[in-house]
């Protein structure tokens, strides 16, 4: 009698046709080629990996039966054919069973689906169960086989057996896919309570940027509060980064800035430009003390500071002017400089600070970031010559050519033997230790800053771009003659040397009062009470 009792071989037989069956079902079937026993069979289950191996669509065909006990059910497709072809002629199995030759294909469908890591390490398997399998063609007992690749390997010697077990029954060409590791347990996530995860995503996407081990800490004491059960960590961190998209969790954690560098940057190109096409200025700090200019009230050494206008077709440094501090008026000199030294550009990029921004530079350009631009506003410097303005945006370094040229005059000039004593550093983290020991006469500060700017333009050797090795004052000289270049007039030069403010002509005496004095001439007598330009040198009023 099988072992199972009739009662069971009966209990099996009044159902209708099905695909899974348990061993001690099939025990009891009493089928040909299969044993007759239920350890046998799962011995044989185990033998052939029964509960390993993948149909056509890459799922298991074995599964634990649901319910009370949960034994392990096998597909009728493992079986050999006679059992299958015995179980479709009694009607409990289905008439057309899954192809058992269709397992390679399924074994080699999944094995493809598999990440890189995967696939590594059924490599490293089949590379040592093959070695073992030479060395046993070669007449070496397995024992023995596995010992020397072992002790060769680093692995042991259990798991090389446990991995031949794999491939037993297998044909060669599928050792691969067997030998592939296979990840145990679930596939079902766990649940979450809505509201504890509204508060685990809110807790993490905050500005402070807490780790999400902090955050589910929180959101744990919470609901031990109210009594909810909640998962794993893990199992929140797997949600919040399949659910939250990393875009929006950079931009909540880190600002629009952060969001910003997450994104990759515009390339530049300046192939187009003709030298004095376009002309890009700014303004730098040298972190040198230095005695204030004569004439200052000032008494403590200062830093000066440099408004300069950097060609950005030869990356040349055209104008430059030094004062205590950045202002409009240094702004103007430095275009004044360029117009009559060097032309005038066709356009022009600049800081959004109120050196460049103000409207005796800018006034009447509509895109400027500070101030509010109204129909009365002066035309202002670069507007009345028609320089096509370009705004730098806030806070955007890179964005400025000019600060890598910034960056070479720190070194070689801030820091300079000459100004030795009276480097002060970057920031108060960067003290050299003879801190403030010196302080540099203004007039020997600012011949040293034109040297440094000449020898930076003339300097040779030059990479990247299209230099070759030449200097920027070697472009510019042999790119010149290609370009044309506007020459100012002697009014525009004194346009870019005088402020534009907009006054109105009194009604009765046809005056202006400008910064306490008043101004007439004769053909305010035609004007009066209407608005007009005056320009005017605000330090000889």
């Amino acid at each position: 009698m099988a072992l199972g009792g009739p009662e069971i071989a009966t209990s099996v037989a009044s159902q209708t046709a099905r695909e899974w069956f348990t061993a001690a079902e099939l025990a009891a079937l009493a089928l040909p080629g299969l044993p007759r026993d239920k350890r046998s069979i799962n011995r044989r289950a185990s033998d052939e990996h029964w509960a390993s191996r993948l149909d056509a669509d890459g799922a298991l065909r074995a599964r634990k039966r649901p319910g009370r006990g949960g034994a392990l059910e096998f597909h009728v497709s493992l079986l050999p054919g006679e059992a299958q072809l015995e179980l479709q002629k009694r009607g409990l199995a289905p008439s057309a069973p899954e192809p058992a030759e269709d397992a390679s294909a399924a074994a080699w469908k999944w094995f493809e689906a598999q990440s890189a890591k995967v696939k590594d390490e059924a490599k490293r398997r089949l590379e040592i169960v093959q070695a073992v399998e030479t060395l046993c063609a070669a007449g070496s007992s397995v024992t023995a086989a596995v010992a020397a690749v072992a002790s060769q390997r680093g692995v042991g010697n259990s798991t090389i057996l446990s991995w031949r077990n794999l491939i037993s029954g297998t044909e060669r060409t599928d050792w691969l896919p067997a030998l592939a590791p296979r990840r145990k347990g679930g596939g079902v996530e766990a649940e979450i309570d809505d509201e504890i995860w509204q508060l685990f995503v809110s807790d993490a996407l905050r500005g402070s940027q807490p780790t999400l081990a902090s955050c589910y800490r929180r959101v744990k004491a919470i609901a031990a509060e109210r009594g909810v059960s909640i998962p794993h960590q893990r199992t929140f961190t797997r949600r919040y980064k399949a659910e939250v998209p990393s875009d929006l969790a950079i931009y909540k954690r880190g600002g629009p800035d952060a969001l910003k560098a997450a994104l990759p940057s515009i390339t530049r190109s300046i192939e187009h430009l003709r030298v004095m096409e376009h002309v890009n200025i700014d303004g730098h700090t040298f972190n040198v003390f230095v005695e204030p200019p004569p004439g200052s009230r000032k008494t403590k050494p200062i830093r000066p500071v440099m408004v300069a206008i950097q060609d950005l077709r030869s990356s040349k440094i055209m104008a430059w002017r030094i004062a205590e501090t950045e202002c409009s008026l240094v702004t103007r000199l430095a275009f004044a400089d360029l117009f009559r030294n060097w032309g005038i550009p066709r356009e022009c990029t600049l800081d959004n600070g109120r050196a460049f921004a103000s409207k005796w530079i800018t006034g009447g350009a509509k895109s400027r970031f500070r101030f509010k631009v109204v129909d009365e506003e002066p035309t202002g410097l670069l507007t009345g010559l028609n320089i096509k303005i370009h705004w730098t945006q806030p806070y955007s370094g890179q964005s400025k050519p000019i600060e890598r040229a910034f960056r070479d005059l720190d070194d070689t000039i801030s820091r300079s033997p000459a100004f030795e004593g009276a480097y002060t550093g970057k920031d108060a983290l960067s003290k050299p230790h003879n801190y403030r020991s010196k302080v540099i006469p203004w007039d020997e500060f600012v011949a040293h800053v034109s040297a440094g700017i000449a020898a930076h333009n003339a300097q040779e050797g030059r990479s990247g771009r299209d230099y070759a090795g030449r200097s920027f004052d070697q472009v510019y000289a042999e790119m010149l003659s290609s370009s044309p270049v506007s020459v100012a007039t002697s009014e525009q030069v004194r346009m870019a040397l005088l402020t534009a403010e907009q006054k109105r002509v009194h009604r009765e005496t046809a005056e202006i009062e400008l910064y306490g004095n008043r101004y007439h001439a004769p053909e305010l007598s035609e004007l009066r009470g209407e608005k007009v330009t005056v320009r005017f040198d605000p330090d000889q009023l």
